[in-house]
Parts: structure tokens; sequence; C-alpha cells
């Protein structure tokens, strides 16, 4: 099948989050399954290209002030995926991919509308898809558009979408005069379509017209229906429940595996454990814990510092947890209350605290191979991706009951030796406390431990099974699309 996806960041051309890891991986495993597939992003300042190609001179964007014209260029293939670029420096030619510290970029519609208009157009002379797989509310308006403007046009007339929700807390989500300035008609401004509060919301859009919604985990499906976490849009999601699935990402086990993993102190399997040893070592000079006792247990973070990410949960408990026989180490960065609580911290106890407040792939690395503990209390987590990658390296997960991180830890039973990690869903700091410590007792059991490990060690997340379901839905909107003329479509 010809699969086109259109998203605002895949690796390793622009990344600002695990939007990027699925449209660098995902592409690629459905080609090996035998799958057409071509990928399109923005050509950032940020996007580099070794052997770059214009294919498409120019195209003619309207907007209601005056035309905008982009081009295409071709980025060469990969993997068997055929990666396009839409070039646009005025929009796309700047320091980072969203906005600026102070706040998105305020013309971050026009951007992505041009984006949007400029795949479908670019498409018709390099290869119309059978389905366009749109990723997040910065292509939302790609299924928008084939619904309404493009409704007519030949070229489409067949082609279905799918839609994955990768955070419903995005929605882009701006004025009513947006609409005539992207020249999208008036009457998308109702309840039943793009309206939400007053604004036009682009990810509303996406999920009234898309033929199929998919998001990052079956239990993240879930959740989104409800008021808790749906953020306003629950409604609309509960109304088309039967084209709605979770499909869990993968992971790219050729870049995070403690056999091949090249920022690693020392390489480790489930045969053989004794790396971890010199990697937990390496992982504490790098923090700069020359004291410690390398007995103790470590606990790794790599996050960005949010109160989604459950930091208002380790701030109610950090102090706490400071006194136990054990060790933290945090990379990441964000809000300046959990930076500077974990700096506090770090003068107050420098041989158990330590902190990097930074992105830092190798240190990132580093903390997977030589932690024995990986702490994830995300308030929601749609996927999450460190706890997978954490399970490969035999360092166990600590994580809230919800969404992918739900899905992909089983709760620890020393008694039956089943189990990969840690788990709590109450969302307050005692049932974060009581969880860590349960790992922490669990942990002066070495050979039980070790069980635990070897547990995680041995689970495949790799993108096989999840590239494998996804073609089950482009299979579904496909049959959909084909269907005679009013009978009636079943997507399940």
């Amino acid at each position: 099948m010809q699969i086109a996806f259109a998203a605002s960041e895949g690796v390793p051309y622009s990344k600002t989050g695990g939007l990027a890891d699925v449209v660098g991986a995902l592409p690629r495993a459905l080609a090996a399954l035998g799958h057409q597939v071509s990928v399109y992003l923005p050509r950032y300042r940020q996007t580099r290209l070794s052997d770059a190609a214009t294919v498409v001179r120019s195209i003619t964007i309207p907007f209601d002030d005056k035309y905008r014209f982009a081009s295409v260029v071709s980025g060469g293939s990969q993997g068997g995926v055929r990666c396009y670029f839409i070039e646009y420096p005025d929009y796309f030619d700047r320091d980072a991919l969203y906005g600026t510290p102070s706040g998105d970029y305020p013309d971050n519609a026009e951007r992505f509308a041009l984006f949007s208009r400029s795949v479908l157009e670019a498409s018709k002379i390099l290869g119309v898809p059978q389905v366009f797989h749109c990723h997040d509310w910065q292509s939302a308006l790609i299924p928008v558009l084939l619904g309404t403007v493009y409704a007519e046009d030949p070229a489409f007339r067949d082609v279905g979408t799918v839609f994955t929700i990768h955070n419903m807390g995005y929605q882009g989500l701006f004025p009513p005069e947006t609409l005539p300035l992207l020249m999208l008609p008036w009457d998308l401004f109702t309840i039943s379509k793009m309206e939400f509060f007053g604004q036009v919301n682009f990810l509303k859009g996406a999920l009234v017209y898309s033929d199929y919604v998919t998001t990052v985990s079956k239990k993240y499906s879930q959740e989104i229906q409800t008021s808790e976490y749906g953020f306003g849009l629950e409604g609309v999601l509960r109304d088309r429940a039967a084209t709605v699935t979770g499909i869990l990402n993968g992971v790219d086990y050729d870049e995070w595996s403690p056999q091949t993993d090249k920022f690693a102190a020392a390489r480790y399997s489930p045969q053989e454990l004794a790396g971890k040893t010199k990697c937990k070592e390496d992982l504490l000079a790098a923090f700069g814990i020359t004291k410690a006792d390398p007995s103790l247990p470590v606990i790794g973070i790599v996050s960005r510092f949010a109160a989604q990410k459950g930091f208002d949960l380790i701030a109610q408990i950090m102090d706490r947890l400071a006194r136990e026989e054990m060790i933290v180490v945090a990379l990441g960065a964000g809000d300046k209350a959990y930076e500077e609580m974990f700096l506090r911290l770090n003068k107050q106890f420098p041989n158990k605290i330590a902190v990097k407040v930074a992105y830092d792939n190798a240190i990132a690395h580093k903390i997977e191979a030589g932690a024995d503990m990986f702490l994830m209390p995300s308030r929601y987590e749609p996927c999450g991706l460190n706890q997978i990658y954490s399970l490969k390296y035999g360092t166990v997960p600590i994580v809230r009951a919800t969404g992918g991180l739900d899905d992909t830890i089983e709760p620890w039973d020393a008694r039956s030796g089943k189990g990969t990690g840690f788990k709590f869903s109450e969302y307050n700091g005692e049932s974060l406390l009581l969880t860590i410590k349960q790992a922490l007792e669990a942990f002066r059991d070495q050979t039980s431990w070790q069980a635990l490990m070897r547990n995680g060690m041995g689970k495949d997340f790799s993108w096989n099974a999840s590239a494998r379901e996804y073609g089950k839905v482009y299979d579904k909107v496909r049959q959909s699309r084909s269907a005679p003329n009013g009978a009636e479509k079943v997507l399940v």
C-alpha cells in the first residue's frame, strides 16, 4: 500500500519530543513489511540534508492577504522510505520549531496550514498515496482540507486518512478569524466541526474528518474518552469510538540496547550482567558523585521537568526520599521551580542527589545503562519511551499506572517471580513514596532483583508488531473507501 506520513518533526532531521522518534522509525518498519512509504516534513533551520534536490519548484498556497509559494526538496531515501521537505524559509528557517521561551510563534496557524496544503499539492506531482497518515495538530488540516476544500478533487477521491494523537494536551487553538485567513470555509466554525469554546481547534477538525483515529497506547485511547484526560474533546472521541484505537509505540533497539550502546561504559546482556556495574560507576562519575557507596541503588530520571511528568509529586517527597539509602540522578530541563529544587537538593545532599539541567543524548544513554531504577510518575503519559528503554537495560521502571506506562509495565511479584517493575495508581506523593520504598526494599535481595531485571530485558517492544497493527488500520480505511456508493462503511 502507498502511505504518506505528514508530521511536524522526525528524526534524524528535526526533534523536540517522542513524535519525532515515531516518525523516524515507524515508516521504516512499514517499508520492511512491503508498504511504499513517503514522509513529508517542514524544512527547518536545524534540518541537515546531505543530498538535497528540489523536486517541486513552486507550489501556490492561497491566503486571504496574498499567495505564498513553497517548494519541495527531496532528502533521498533511507530504509526504503522517501523523505520530502516543504521549504518556505519565512516560516521554517527559525531558531526553534514551534516557538520561543516566551511562547508559541504567533503565526503557527499559517505555518502549518501552508505545510498541510503543500503536502497535498506536492503529492499530486510526486505520487498520491492511498492513505495519508497525519500526526498531531500541526498536520491536522490535511484531513480537514480533504473533507472540504479538496472534497471534489478527483485526485483524492479514494484517498483515506489516519490521524494519530500523540498528546491530547496540544490541540492547535486559534481565533475565529484564522479560518478566512487560511481560505477555509466559515461553516467549519460550528460545534460539530472545528469550533471549540469560541476558538478554532485544529485537532478537533482532524478528529471529525479523519477516517480513523489512533493513539500511541491502548490505555491512552481509553483515557482520552474521559473528562479527566480528554481536554474537552472526550465527547468527540466517544461519538466515534468505533474508529478510535490504541497502538503502542515501538522502540529502536538498534539505538537503545545494552549489547550495542556506544555511549555505555560496558556492554552487557541478560546472560551476562557484570557490565552494568561498570556502567553504574561511569554514571556516578559523569554526575560528579565520587564518595557515595556504589552498592546503593541508583534511581535515574530523564524527563522534561513539568507537572505533567509528575514533578509536582516528586517535589512533595524529595526531602524525605533523600534520607533513604539510595542515589538519584536526574537529567532534563523545564519549569524553573523543579530545576531549582534539584539544584538545592544537590547542594544539600551532594553525594545522593545529582542533576544536569540540559538535554544530553549521551548522558541519557548512560542513565539507562547505569541506573538500577527509572522513575516516571507521570500525571498522564500517552505512551512513554524511557520506561521501555529501561526494561531492555535491566533498569527497573517505577511508574504511575496511566497510558502507555500502564500498558508496558507489569507489577513485580517476588513470590511468583513475575513482573517487570513497580507502579502506583493514586496521583499523590504518598503513593509515589510508598512505591519507591517497595522498590528499594526489593533491591536488597539481589538474586530476586536480577530475576526482575531479566524479565524486563526479555520483553520485545520493537516496531515490527506495531507496524503490523498500523497495516491493519490502513486496510480498514481502504476497505471503507472502496465500498460502493451508498454502502455502509464499517471500520471495525
